[in-house]
């Protein structure tokens, strides 16, 4: 009995001791030093392409799962990974062939941008998912759009893994922020952060 009792407190120790390691990473920077961002088209993206003066080559098209769009004289350009400008000049070009001195807009609507941008948080997340960054987006944006955090989570064990410097790991106080109204814990994401959220062992 006192053999089976030691054997279950050592495991109950152990089990804390993987629960703190979460902790060892140093805190997540307040704030990120992130060039103005320029939106990227992505896949599933749903464009508005206005061709002035010529509305029947005016159209809503979706961006394909292949990052392609096909419109009206142009078939199959690439989309994703272009900024709306871009792309809107490469149409022109293509479009003088039929129309003299075409001249085309590009409003994106439905953004989900490129898969290397967007902030995943995953775990227990309320609503995991896959978030497109904005310019100047903190971790108080992601997770309202995530919808907070579960009841089985360990919010403050949370972890950021930051893709732009190579994978490095950060700790979060989710639980802080979003529970306790610390302001101090809403830190600054870039793209292609990834959030992890631990489930609670208490």
């Amino acid at each position: 009995m006192r053999a089976g009792l030691i054997a279950v407190l050592a495991a109950f120790i152990a089990l804390l001791a993987g629960c703190g390691s979460i902790g060892n990473y140093p805190p997540a920077p307040a704030v990120v030093d992130a060039p103005d961002h320029r939106y990227k088209i992505g896949a599933l993206d749903t464009l508005n392409i206005v061709v002035w003066r010529n509305p029947e080559l005016s159209t809503t098209v979706t961006v394909r799962p292949d990052g392609r769009i096909s419109t009206p004289l142009v078939e199959d350009v690439m989309a994703a990974g272009r900024d709306p400008a871009d792309l809107a000049r490469e149409l022109e070009k293509v479009l003088s062939k039929y129309i003299r001195d075409p001249v085309v807009t590009i409003v994106v609507s439905g953004f989900q941008g490129t898969f290397s941008e967007q902030i995943r948080i995953v775990g227990e997340a309320a609503r995991p998912q896959a978030v497109p960054y904005r310019q100047n987006m903190t971790i108080l944006d992601v997770m309202i759009q995530a919808g907070g955090l579960t009841d089985f989570a360990d919010g403050n064990g949370a972890v950021l893994v930051r893709g732009a410097e190579g994978g490095k790991q950060y700790s979060l106080r989710l639980n802080d922020l979003l529970k306790r109204g610390d302001i101090s814990a809403n830190v600054g994401v870039m793209p292609g952060d990834i959030i992890i959220v631990p489930q609670s062992w208490f």
